[in-house]
C-alpha cells in the first residue's frame, strides 16, 4: 500500500491501492480557450495565478483559436458553446475579433471577465455594443463578483477592485447583455444566504440578475492544494450518487499556449492548466482520451463541489 503522502501520484491507482476513477470524453460539448494568463489584478486566490506580470500562458491569437474551429467543423465535432478565460480576456488584443468569429460560426460564447478597465475602454465598449445589436443573447458575458459586500470582494480582487467592478457590470446590465455572476463560497455562508445578499446588492445597483437562479449566478467552491480531500475511486460514483458524465472534462476542454511553445495544446480541464499530466494533445482530436482524476482539484470542485463553468448545465 502507497504512503499517505502519496496521494494523486499515480494516474491509476490511490494511495489506498484502489483503482482511481477516470472520466471519458462522451462529447466534446464545450470547448474553453485560455486568452493569457496576464491580467489586470492579482487575485488572493486565482485558481491560474493571472497577475499583470505572469505571462506563463501567452495571448492565443485569432488565427490559432481559428484552426480548433475549423477543426470542428471539419471533424464534425459536436461543440456548441465556447468558452473566453484568462487572465482578463479583454487584454488580449485579438479578443474582438476572437468574440465575432465565435460567434459569426454560430457557436454560443461565454466570456470571463472582471469587468474592469480593460473591458472599459472606448473601443471594446464600441465593439462589443455592436457586437451586442448583431448577435443577441448569443454571447453571455460571466463577471466575476466574489462576495456581495465590497469588503469580501476586496479581500480577493484588492483594494479599490470594487467600484470600477460595479461601474463595468452595471454599463452591462444597463445595455441588455446576458449577463450572470461567478461567485465564490469561500467565506462559509449558506447558499440561500448568499443568494439573498446578492439579491439586495442586485436590487440596489438596479442590475439585471436573478440572484435565485443558479444559472444566473454561479457559486463556486474553492480551490485549495493544501486542504485534505479524499482521493475519488471507481466506488465513489456510486456512493457520492454522481456520474463521471456529470464531470466538467466529459464534455469540455481548454485550449492554452504556453510561453515558447511552437503551438497551442489542449488540456484536459480549465482548472489545471499548469499540470503536465492534464496536456492531452496538440489537436482536439488527441484530446478524446480520459481522464483520470488524479488531482485535488478533480476531488474538491468537481466531485465533491459539484463545480460545473458552462453556463447551459
Amino acid at each position: 500500500m502507497k504512503a499517505l503522502a502519496d496521494k494523486f501520484s499515480d494516474p491509476l491507482v490511490t494511495a489506498k491501492g484502489e483503482q482511481r476513477a477516470w472520466v471519458d470524453l462522451t462529447a466534446l460539448k464545450m470547448l474553453w480557450f485560455n486568452t493569457g494568463t496576464l491580467c489586470n489584478l492579482t487575485c488572493a486566490n486565482c485558481y491560474i495565478e493571472s497577475s499583470p506580470k505572469n505571462d506563463a500562458l501567452v495571448y492565443l491569437t485569432h488565427e490559432e483559436i481559428c484552426a480548433y474551429l475549423d477543426e470542428i467543423k471539419r471533424d464534425n465535432i459536436p461543440t456548441e458553446e465556447i468558452g473566453i478565460t484568462g487572465g482578463e480576456p479583454f487584454m488580449n488584443p485579438d479578443i474582438l475579433k476572437i468574440i465575432e468569429e465565435c460567434l459569426q460560426r454560430g457557436f454560443n460564447l461565454l466570456v470571463l471577465t472582471n469587468a474592469m478597465l480593460p473591458m472599459q475602454r472606448k473601443k471594446i465598449v464600441a465593439e462589443l455594443l455592436a457586437i451586442k445589436e448583431k448577435y443577441g443573447d448569443q454571447m453571455t458575458v460571466r463577471v466575476s463578483v466574489d462576495h456581495f459586500q465590497k469588503e469580501m470582494h476586496e479581500e480577493e480582487r484588492g483594494h479599490k477592485s470594487w467600484v470600477p467592478m460595479i461601474k463595468g457590470l452595471k454599463w452591462l446590465s444597463d445595455n441588455g447583455f446576458t449577463i450572470d455572476i461567478a461567485g465564490r463560497t469561500r467565506w462559509g455562508e449558506k447558499e440561500e444566504e448568499l443568494r439573498d445578499g446578492f439579491a439586495a446588492l442586485f436590487k440596489e445597483k438596479n442590475i439585471a440578475i436573478d440572484a435565485h437562479d443558479k444559472r444566473e449566478l454561479v457559486l463556486f467552491p474553492e480551490m485549495d492544494k493544501a486542504a485534505e480531500v479524499p482521493e475519488i475511486t471507481t466506488a465513489c460514483w456510486d456512493i457520492l450518487n454522481v456520474k463521471p458524465d456529470d464531470m466538467m472534462c466529459s464534455s469540455s476542454r481548454m485550449v492554452v499556449k504556453r510561453k515558447g511553445a511552437d503551438k497551442p495544446a489542449v488540456l484536459a480541464c480549465t482548472l489545471l492548466a499548469y499540470d503536465a499530466e492534464f496536456e492531452l494533445g496538440k489537436t482536439l482530436k488527441e484530446a478524446d482520451q480520459s481522464v483520470p482524476l488524479n488531482h485535488h482539484h478533480c476531488a474538491k470542485f468537481c466531485v465533491l463541489g459539484g463545480g460545473s463553468c458552462s453556463v447551459t448545465e
